[in-house]
């Protein structure tokens, strides 16, 4: 068996040309874009690689974007009040602040004073509640999460009734994709559970997994025969592991990937699998706020 390769770099394409679509159907309807501001604070070399590549493609969809880069010395409080600056502004419809943040900064306080309805990030508290509730509420799912059911689902991989194990308990992916998973709707009503490090015998529970999502940062972790023959593996892992002649990152997953391309049915390469998803899902939750923003001030203005 050679398992079919789940490209996120192909589906973020397909995604980007759909959300620009959207973007001049908006235009079109209410004569605005989404807003989008994304907080930088230092210059952390990541940061803002990550940082640039988000305002690239936002610009690249029309969005009116704002790049309001901080020194590293900007206090909390001063950070704080630029953060509710935006919160008031109609123009912006996402707000990102890029972490990590200084540590004289309480990453807590930050995003916990992002208004929840521009919260573009999903990480707000009162979006995570969202998130548990399900259903249709308005909320915003974190962007890595969103972007594995995104990948699952156009994969076609069938997730009616299906296993899922979810390797993982971190804040960011574990435990929002294990809830996103176990809801009704689409790309969900799945039977999951959750192995972590105090998991007895993780590799028996991964074997039954029609779906298995891994996201634990341990290079090659998931051997072969951990692997239901036929089953969709996502890989979260990004594990820097040495350095080409040319000084360039080599990157592997949380999985052994060539073996485990001869047993799965579908698998996600490292890179390009996961990680492009990440910034497509954010673009999709800023055109999502933006429609819920205009749409809201539309109705304000209707005689009543």
């Amino acid at each position: 068996m050679s398992a079919e390769i789940i490209s996120g770099t192909d589906m973020r394409t397909a995604i980007l040309e759909e959300l620009a679509s959207e973007v001049e159907a908006m235009k079109a309807k209410h004569g605005k874009v989404p807003g989008l501001v994304t907080i930088l604070v230092g210059e952390n070399p990541a940061s803002v690689s990550y940082v640039t590549l988000k305002v690239k493609t936002a610009l690249k969809l029309g969005f009116h974007e704002i790049q309001d880069s901080q020194p590293e010395s900007i206090s909390e409080e001063e950070l704080l009040a630029l953060i509710e600056r935006y919160n008031q502004d109609p123009d912006i419809h996402g707000i990102l602040v890029q972490l990590p943040l200084p540590k004289h900064i309480n990453e807590e306080k930050v995003i916990y004073a992002i208004n929840p309805d521009k919260d573009v990030d999903g990480f707000h508290p009162v979006n995570l509640g969202r998130m548990v509730i399900g259903g249709d509420n308005g909320g915003f799912l974190p962007c890595t999460p969103a972007g594995i059911q995104e990948m699952i689902v156009r994969s076609g991989t069938e997730t009616s009734g299906a296993e899922v194990v979810v390797v993982g308990r971190s804040n960011i992916v574990g435990k929002p994709i294990s809830v996103m998973m176990g809801q009704k709707g689409r790309g969900a009503n799945s039977t999951v559970t959750m192995v972590h490090t105090r998991t007895h015998d993780i590799a028996e529970h991964c074997k039954r997994a029609d779906i298995l999502i891994v996201a634990a940062g341990v290079p090659g972790l998931v051997k072969p025969d951990w692997i239901k023959p036929g089953a969709t593996v996502i890989d979260v892992g990004v594990n820097r592991v040495g350095t080409s002649t040319t000084g360039k990152a080599i990157l592997s997953g949380d999985v052994d990937f060539a073996e485990a391309c001869k047993v799965a049915g579908k698998i996600t390469p490292v890179p390009g699998g996961v990680g492009p998803m990440t910034i497509a899902m954010l673009m999709k939750n800023t055109v999502k706020s933006a429609w819920m923003h205009l749409e809201r001030t539309m109705a304000d203005t209707l005689p009543r």
